[in-house]
């Protein structure tokens, strides 16, 4: 998951997102659900420029919110899971 795809917008041209981000918060919701009842990983990858506006940040913390509001989600950093992964 990347939130560039969905909000990114080229300044020197016309090219400008066409999707809502209540629509991008139920795509990532969507896929982290699946995630969650598959027992695997959500990463989302997000970048300053793009997801760190107003309304982008507000989806992202409804999403943040709604995933530890599921029992058993852990929030770790890519050298956490690699640890993690390699005591198996």
């Amino acid at each position: 998951m990347d939130d560039y795809p969905y909000f990114n917008m080229d300044r020197f041209s016309t090219v400008r997102p066409q999707i809502q981000p209540d629509d991008v918060y139920n795509i990532w919701r969507s896929e982290f659900d699946g995630a969650y009842q598959e027992g695997t990983m959500f990463i989302l990858t997000m970048h300053p420029h793009i997801t760190g506006h107003g309304s982008r940040v507000a989806i992202l913390e409804r999403l943040i919110n709604y995933m530890k509001s599921r029992p058993g989600v852990w929030f770790a950093t890519h050298e956490e899971i690699a640890r993690y992964v390699g005591k198996k």
